[in-house]
This record gives structure tokens, sequence and C-alpha cells, in this order.
């Protein structure tokens, strides 16, 4: 992940945390969905809203499909509003990424005391998801 890609993510973060800010938690997904899309636009962040995932199977486009709720710069961003992100959610968010071949993803859950942010990156060499932090984010950098 270059210093740019990481910059998007953060970002997105940051859209994310004034549309908390300024709704607080526990509306419905709807509504946090809308409004981010509200602040992208604010922000000139063209991100594509409800983006459709096409998945193939041997080279074959598969009839299934799934949405995104938002594409940006490469990044599958997931919103929740539960009162705890599960493995379910993760594993949404997963598929997504793996379905896309894209390597960067966002799960936020708007359903909590503060913003709840997860960051992830995918290795598909080993089809493997790595939660980015504070403490590791760097090595991921290149």
């Amino acid at each position: 992940m270059t210093r740019q890609e990481y910059k998007d993510l953060y970002d997105v973060v940051g859209a994310a945390m004034e549309v908390y800010n300024q709704l607080g938690r526990g509306m419905s997904e709807p509504i946090y969905q809308e409004a981010l899309a509200m602040e992208f636009a604010l922000r000139g962040m063209n991100a594509e809203r409800e983006k459709e995932l096409r998945s193939y199977y041997k080279g074959t486009l598969m009839k299934k499909t799934y949405y995104a709720d938002f594409f940006y710069k490469g990044i599958i961003i997931e919103l929740k509003s539960v009162e705890e992100i599960n493995s379910e959610h993760r594993a949404q968010l997963f598929n997504y990424m793996r379905i896309t071949k894209q390597h960067r993803g966002i799960l936020f859950n708007f359903g909590e005391v503060g913003l709840y942010t997860e960051r992830y990156l995918y290795q598909p060499e080993y089809d493997y998801f790595v939660l980015l932090n504070q403490d590791n984010y760097k090595a991921y950098i290149t």
C-alpha cells in the first residue's frame, strides 16, 4: 500500500467521523449512507454509492450481484448501525474485497458510542486480511 493509498483511507475515515459528529449514534444505516454521500461530495471525494459488485467463475460472469455501500479510489466501504460489529459483518466486507480484488476495505459502525472503524488490507496471495491499526499500519506502506 502506498502512502497515497493510506491517505485515501484516512480521508474516508475523516468524512465518516464528521457524519458521526453531526448525527450521533444509533440512527438507521440509510441515514448514515445518505449523509456520508453528502459529506463525500462536500469534500470533493468522488465516491460511488451502492457500487454493484460482480462475480466470475472460471472467467464466466455470474448472475449474483452484491452492492457495497461505497467504493472510493479502490476502497470498499461498508456501513453498519448495530450494537456491535460481528463476524458476519466482517465476512461481508471480506467477500466484497475478494470479489473485486481490491486490497483495502473499511467497516464503520455508527451504532456504538463513538464511531467504530476497522480498516483492512487484503493480501490475496495468502487470502489473508490484516486489521490495520496505529501499531502496524506503517509496516504495510511501501
